[in-house]
């Protein structure tokens, strides 16, 4: 413990300051700890990162500073025996990311040190690519005592017309500037005390990826819808406000939030700009970067080396860097006097962290910006349920823009019924392939978008070869399941290792491996690979459209395929999409990193092998998924010149969010599942928090969990009919890496019902965050 007690201050000498800490462990205390700092009061801030020593073996630890005062925030302890701060690191947080963290701490369910610490990255906190240079500086005041050589004479005459804004600088460069041969004249001038010497530290990091900015500076006229828009937001600005921009694919939004941004800086505020993170490409990340490059722009994604995370950081900190594009942390960038956030694609369930503190990127922007007193942009064509019935209801503002620019039309959508498909393969062949994704209407849209000199897009949301190992015997029922989760192993081929000619197949959700069986263990007869990914479609394509159209994966005019298995590196799916705008591939396969934020005007086609793969979950949001998620990537096509086309292939025709999403009608789309949600008691007509208790005993997790659900009914029937406790059941997935899942649901109209219920049993010490006991509010996966 950082403090004892003993009886009053008064042996307190004048003057001590102490601080309160949040450490950066799983200590659950909002107020923190408290330690003495041995140094002025000003010496020392809230938001300073700091190390102290914790527990009885005095280890040190991270932690930031939530409260600096003097002897009063002893209370009853003893000050000789409080510790010491063991020495501010640098670091800082701006007062205001400190109070969001608090709120953070409180509505997540999360230890405050915890949620502070995810503020920092982990290359700032660690100081990486941190210098201390050695610089030279002019000594105003001081001119040269003694005679001068020629050549020092002409480095002092140069000297005196720069520009002392240019100072310090490197002695070297400052040779050159002066145009000396070498550093005789500088040193000599170093002598003489007109130059001296300062150290400064700094962040040397390599530069970022390479921006595409073609187009990023001309001059774009505003649609009259666009500029309603504009102009609505930078009416409403100097205040707390959100706005929901509901605008179809390629309706402008990203020059609409170009030009309030254009009105925040000159109007001296700072801004941030949010986008998922597969959506943070060159070409995303080019316009912001050269529309406000006089401004500095400091961009912050997952392929940026420490280093350089570090030093974007540090622009965006010391105000180098008045607007910062990032994804989803870089909600927390150290911006100061903030402007506007932007959300854009705010739909994204990548917003939402998966891991603790689990919080949602578009929440934590709103509440950023209450705390801030500035306006949020949220945008999306396809906009959350949340976002869509706060903004009908008045809470939000909604601003639409309906139509393409330059005149451009929404691509046609032909919804395909694959089971009408296969009959007629089979009718055609004799047999019907089960293997084959690409079914007869796609292959000749993809034929003739060839063809024609058009490029095309390819979506399956599942990678891999095979979904699933059977035994051919259908009797027996044997199925290649992890030893580890309750889930089937997905077949890989390339990625995964081989051994004597026999393949191995992975699990997605621990990541073990196991060889494939000859023979079924049960009957003895042969196993067969079930399902397709896009490894399989892979092969599809080669072998179909190879010969024919040039369809070789890698090869120019060939295509690729891109999934977590092809891109490793932000550079390679960079990289892949660089050849693609310039027409070096002529189709992208991929999972959903290739179903937004892409804009290429040569796509005529856009292919969803299987707009079924979300809405087999068993996830009261599986619908608004699929909507989505066809209605994105159809999105991508018919941008340029060329005509768009879409094909989605489905064995659920009739299913509303395919045919609306084929219809391109969000708002009927959206008015319908609001009203089944509404029906059904769930989000966004209540709120919900979701609690999944872990344990390598299946009984004792369950145990604990109806433990949970007895006392989340005890504390919540004080409300009587508010809350409403489900549970406890197996998780969908019942079991991950060795750990069974029993989860216990709560449902409310308030979200401040949930948050007192919470905060009761966290106070009792009943409830947190940690490695046995996942707490999850407003959770959008259920699985």
């Amino acid at each position: 413990m950082a403090l004892l007690p003993f009886q009053g201050v008064d042996n307190v000498a004048a003057g001590t300051v102490f601080v309160r800490v949040a450490v950066e462990r799983g200590v659950d205390r909002d107020e923190g700890l408290t330690y003495r700092f041995e140094g002025a009061a000003g010496g020392i801030a809230v938001g300073e990162r700091v190390e102290v020593p914790v527990g009885r073996g005095d280890q040190r630890v991270g932690g930031v500073v939530l409260e600096v005062g003097g002897a009063e925030m002893l209370g009853d302890f003893e000050p000789g025996r409080v510790k010491a701060v063991l020495r501010a690191t640098g670091a800082r947080l701006p007062a205001s990311l400190v109070e969001l963290g608090r709120w953070l701490a409180g509505y997540y369910c999360c230890p405050v040190g915890m949620v502070l610490a995810s503020m920092l990255p982990a290359a700032v906190k660690a100081g990486t690519g941190s210098k201390t240079l050695r610089l030279v500086t002019r000594v105003e005041g001081v001119e040269p005592a003694e005679k001068l050589t020629k050549s020092v004479t002409a480095a002092w005459e140069a000297l005196r017309s720069m520009d002392a804004g240019a100072f310090p600088m490197d002695p070297r460069v400052l040779a050159a500037e002066l145009g000396a041969s070498n550093a005789g004249p500088v040193n000599k001038l170093i002598a003489m005390g007109v130059l001296g010497w300062v150290e400064q530290r700094t962040v040397l990091a390599p530069e970022l990826f390479e921006h595409a900015e073609t187009g990023a500076l001309r001059a774009v006229e505003l649609t009259p819808a666009q500029a309603s828009v504009v102009d609505g937001i930078s009416g409403t600005m100097g205040g707390f406000g959100v706005h929901l921009v509901h605008g179809v694919t390629g309706s402008g939004k990203t020059e609409v939030y170009l030009r309030v941004l254009e009105r925040v800086l000159a109007a001296g505020k700072n801004a941030v700009v949010l986008v998922p993170e597969i959506a943070l490409t060159p070409q995303t990340a080019g316009r912001f970067v050269a529309r406000f490059r006089e401004f500095g722009v400091a961009v912050l994604h997952s392929g940026l080396p420490a280093s350089a995370r570090h030093k974007q950081w540090q622009a965006a900190a010391s105000g180098e860097a008045r607007v910062v594009v990032g994804a989803r942390s870089a909600v927390f960038a150290p911006v100061r006097n903030l402007g506007v956030i932007v959300v854009d694609e705010e739909h994204d369930s990548s917003y939402k962290q998966d891991q603790l503190p689990r919080y949602h990127a578009r929440d934590v922007a709103i509440k950023r910006a209450h705390i801030e007193g500035c306006t949020v942009v949220l945008g999306s064509a396809t906009p959350s349920l949340e976002s869509w019935h706060n903004a009908r209801s008045g809470r939000y503002g909604l601003w639409r823009l309906d139509d393409r620019v330059g005149g451009g039309r929404m691509p046609r959508v032909t919804v395909v019924d694959m089971a009408k498909e296969r009959l007629a393969m089979r009718a055609e062949r004799g047999k019907a392939s089960e293997s084959e994704a690409i079914g007869p209407t796609l292959g000749k849209a993809l034929a003739r978008a060839l063809d024609s000199g058009g490029q095309a897009i390819l979506l399956l949301n599942r990678r891999g070869f095979a979904s699933v190992v059977v035994s051919s015997d259908k009797t027996s029922g044997w199925k290649l399941e992890c030893e580890r989760c309750d889930a089937t192993m997905v077949v890989h081929r390339g990625s995964v290792r081989e051994q004597a000619g026999r393949r191995y197949v992975r699990c997605h959700h621990c990541g073990d491996e196991r060889l494939i069986p000859a023979k079924c263990p049960m009957t003895g007869k042969p196993v067969i690979e079930l399902g397709t990914g896009t490894q399989r479609v892979e092969e599809e394509i080669e072998r179909r459209f190879g010969a024919s159209h040039g369809l070789v994966r890698g090869q120019p005019g060939g295509f690729e395929r891109v999934d977590a298995d092809t891109m490793k590196r932000a550079a390679d799916y960079f990289d892949v999409l660089g050849r693609f705008g310039r027409g070096e591939l002529r189709v992208l396969l991929g999972t959903q990193m290739i179903a937004k934020g892409l804009d290429f005007p040569g796509v005529s086609l856009v292919g969803v092998l299987s707009a079924d793969t979300a809405l087999a979950l068993p996830d009261f949001r599986a619908e608004e998924r699929t909507f989505q998620l066809v209605a994105q990537v159809a999105g991508r096509a018919g941008r340029g010149e060329r005509p768009g086309a879409v094909v989605v292939q489905t064995y659920n025709p009739e299913n509303p969010a395919i045919v609306l999403a084929g219809r391109h009608d969000y708002a009927a789309f959206a008015e319908k599942e609001l009203a089944n949600r509404k029906r059904a008691s769930l989000p966004p007509a209540t709120r919900m928090a979701r609690v999944v208790v872990r344990d390598e005993d299946h009984a004792k997790a369950w145990a604990r969990a109806a433990e949970l659900v007895g006392l989340l009914r005890e504390v919540g029937g004080a409300g009587g009919d508010q809350v409403r406790v489900d549970g406890p059941q197996d998780c969908v997935i019942a079991r991950i890496a060795d750990k069974w899942r029993v989860g216990v649901e709560i449902v409310a109209g308030d979200p401040r019902v949930i948050q007192g219920v919470l905060a009761a049993l966290r106070a009792r010490g009943l409830v947190k965050s940690d490695a046995a006991t996942a707490v999850d509010v407003d959770p959008v996966a259920m699985m």
